[in-house]
């Protein structure tokens, strides 16, 4: 039974960030197997309690980096649907003018969304910046930088965290920890039950939660955040979760045992979270269906609007690419 610790709409609204969240990859992934969509999507079905829990912990002014892996983080911070179809059409009308794909969706100054990344682990040392210009600012504002269990074996990630502990700056570092870097299982390639105890070597707090269910990471990251913007430096924060597909759209995985996937659908956090609003009488079956049917049809709309619109001209292919025509990045 869900413990009233909660308003029904606190406990409504993370049902309602991972159905729009799974709503939105589903359809993605649907147009991607019909040949819709060029390049590569890489969804995060199955993940959505992390980025349901930690999104409704931040403060709209926080700022976010995200992976290749990163239209939930982008939904659940309150991404514009349409915009985002957009983007993995190529379209103009999308976030980035269709020039980032899915996974380079950005919204600096509406979301605060420093940007998703092509490159794993890259978005660290991005997130670690940008918390050391909110200390220099003097600002209020956290971080929070999401990447998966295998860029924790990058060396940026210890770098960054070095500094950010040596310098108190306030980032919170959540690793969605769903055991697998593209093929490669992470205990194989670690030597620590939880990636979590890395942030002892920086004296810093790290945790590890149970990433399928948003109240618990919700109460995670409040402590998290909590601890970062009160001047005493970084925080890592570990989410043990499952990936439901492969690494990319189309991958088979047949790398993993049959018994990842047994996990993944008894512990998965959308039906769970369902039937606890269910049993607690929190809502009723009336209402998370209209709940799942709304999100269908935002996501449908959100596909009709990116086919509807207009391809960016090729004169634009190299526009807004550079912070300047310096000597370094001039067109050549």
């Amino acid at each position: 039974m869900v413990k009233q610790k909660y308003s029904k709409e606190k406990l409504v609204g993370f049902y309602r960030t991972m159905v729009r969240i799974r709503a939105f990859e589903e359809l993605a992934a649907d147009c991607f197997m019909k040949g819709m969509l060029a390049g590569n999507i890489h969804l995060s079905i199955g993940q959505e309690a992390v980025a349901a829990g930690a999104c409704a912990a931040m403060d709209k002014e926080d700022y976010m980096t995200t992976t290749h892996r990163g239209h939930g983080h982008c939904i659940a911070k309150g991404g514009n649907i349409d915009k985002m179809f957009a983007e993995l059409f190529g379209k103009k009308t999308g976030y980035c003018k269709g020039k980032g794909g899915s996974m380079h969706i950005a919204d600096v100054e509406g979301l605060h969304h420093l940007g998703a990344n092509g490159i794993v682990g890259a978005g660290i040392p991005i997130a670690t910046g940008s918390a050391l210009a909110s200390k220099i600012w003097k600002d209020k504002h956290v971080t929070v930088c999401f990447f998966g269990d295998g860029a924790s074996n990058q060396g940026v990630f210890h770098e960054s965290l070095n500094m950010a502990a040596a310098w108190h700056l306030p980032v919170v570092y959540v690793i969605e920890s769903n055991r697998y870097a593209v093929s490669t299982e992470i205990h194989r390639v670690t030597n620590t039950e939880f990636l979590s105890v890395r942030a002892k070597a920086y004296n810093m707090p790290g945790k590890t939660v149970d990433g399928n269910d948003p109240t618990i990471v919700y109460e995670a990251m409040k402590e998290a955040l909590d601890y970062a913007r009160s001047g005493k430096g970084p925080y890592l924060l570990e989410c043990e979760t499952y990936r439901h597909q492969g690494h990319y759209c189309g991958d088979p995985a047949a790398y993993r045992p049959a018994s990842y996937m047994e996990e993944a659908h008894k512990d998965d956090c959308i039906p769970c979270m369902r039937a606890k609003l269910l049993k607690g009488k929190t809502a009723t079956e009336k209402d998370l269906k209209a709940i799942e049917d709304e999100a269908k049809a935002e996501m449908e709309k959100g596909l009709k609007f990116a086919e509807d619109s207009e391809w960016p001209d090729p004169s634009e292919a190299t526009t807004e690419m550079y912070s300047s025509d310096n000597e370094r990045s001039v067109v050549r």
